[in-house]
């Protein structure tokens, strides 16, 4: 062939596409029952939003973003990940300016430049959720609970929640002393991105997934916690707990983005090999000041699509089907040939899936098209059938058939 898709993307195609709808309308069915409204923004930004709000450490401004020149010699870049958008969005467009808490969701492609592995494309997709406006712990609950129904609603087992605290900027100030003072006497025995780290942003270095066997002492950022932090902390778990929803402290989760304060998580699934982590999010206090905005604070997750659905085949979760074709209509003749594509129009119109022949092919292989389509009824009309304002409904799965009137036809698919 001479094209063929770049290495990280993949092409959806029908039969595979159906679980991408399904997954995404549960999505937008918690959203709407949780009360976020869908907000979409740009698939490309200035550079400097993402190097600002997503951190200039990370690894998606440092290795993974892709950045290009425009003709007007501007800096842009494909978004990496959904949050920097949507707070530049709710800045931009002053949402902040609304009585209430702003609760947005986002579904839609992200692109990083990694190695293409299970479940990690090029171009991902992620859903995502942005509640900005409130500092209530409460508001932390809802997010991660919001996250947890996702999961459960649209099929997946053994889903598990983990969180920490990672506490205020000047929390992590004095945690980076004691974890330096911890970490370098080991310098040597780390990886290269480690040692990197731990000159520029030490708390990253526990998020290693190549030295983990060295932190089995390293001090708990949950020791270094002042009081509002705990206190906040302390009120996430106990509305976790009100509402049932399990999960797990693991005091070495930091996250992989600068602006997290407070409340971090991650949603851990097996069957995807080494990588683990299917959804994650936290709060985010200074990240609208940081872009620009006033000192509003707020909270987030995003969820890999690919990685759920790699999951739900992984555990051989039935998506259900998106429908059998209500009815497929034969004309036999040329008269009936130009009304069955009346008819055909007419039906869709009242809210039918209705399918029709566009191959000139012979009754039986059209019949044999009915049958692979999964039609409920197939619908016959020649010329004399047409001269007296009938055609004849078969019922495909009894075999049945019967006469009925061309201006009935929809009601009687309809029973």
């Amino acid at each position: 062939m001479a094209f063929q898709k770049m290495p990280g993307t993949q092409d959806i195609m029908p039969g595979a596409v159906e679980r991408w709808q399904y997954v995404e309308q549960k999505a937008r069915d918690i959203c709407r029952r949780y009360n976020f409204r869908e907000i979409r923004t740009p698939i490309f930004e200035s550079t400097e939003l993402f190097q600002r709000g997503v951190g200039e450490t990370t690894d998606i401004v440092e290795k993974e973003m892709y950045t290009f020149t425009d003709r007007g010699d501007r800096s842009l870049t494909l978004r990496p990940e959904g949050t920097a958008g949507v707070v530049r969005a709710y800045v931009e467009n002053k949402l902040y300016g609304e009585p209430d808490v702003s609760k947005l969701y986002y579904i839609g492609p992200m692109f990083r430049y990694e190695r293409p592995q299970a479940g990690r494309y090029r171009q991902l997709h992620q859903f995502g959720i942005e509640a900005l406006g409130s500092v209530d712990p409460a508001l932390d609950a809802e997010v991660i609970a919001l996250g947890y129904t996702f999961y459960t609603e649209v099929g997946l087992k053994g889903v598990r929640v983990e969180i920490n605290s990672v506490g205020t900027p000047a929390v992590r100030a004095a945690f980076r002393e004691r974890l330096l003072a911890f970490l370098e006497p080991k310098r040597e025995l780390l990886c290269k991105d480690c040692r990197s780290r731990m000159d520029r942003n030490p708390l990253r270095v526990l998020d290693c997934k190549h030295d983990q066997q060295h932190f089995t002492d390293a001090p708990s950022i949950l020791d270094s916690l002042d009081e509002e932090c705990r206190n906040h902390f302390g009120k996430v778990q106990t509305y976790l707990s009100d509402m049932g929803i399990p999960f797990s402290i693991n005091h070495r989760l930091v996250r992989g983005l600068d602006y997290y304060t407070h409340t971090v998580f991650e949603y851990k699934a097996e069957g995807i090999g080494a990588i683990d982590t299917v959804g994650a999010g936290g709060r985010y206090n200074g990240l609208v000041a940081e872009i620009g905005g006033p000192d509003q604070p707020g909270i987030g997750l995003g969820i890999g699509l690919e990685r759920t659905i790699l999951l739900l085949q992984h555990q051989q979760n039935e998506i259900p089907a998106a429908g059998d074709i209500d009815v497929y209509l034969i004309a036999l003749g040329e008269a009936a040939e130009r009304e069955v594509t009346k008819l055909v129009y007419r039906l869709r119109q009242n809210g039918l899936r209705a399918e029709r022949d566009y191959l000139g092919r012979k009754m039986k292989a059209q019949m044999k098209s009915a049958d692979r389509l999964q039609a409920r009824f197939t619908a016959i009309l020649g010329d004399d059938e047409l001269a007296r304002g009938e055609i004849a409904l078969k019922d495909m799965t009894n075999g049945e058939q019967r006469i009925v009137a061309l201006d009935r036809l929809a009601e009687a698919i309809n029973g």
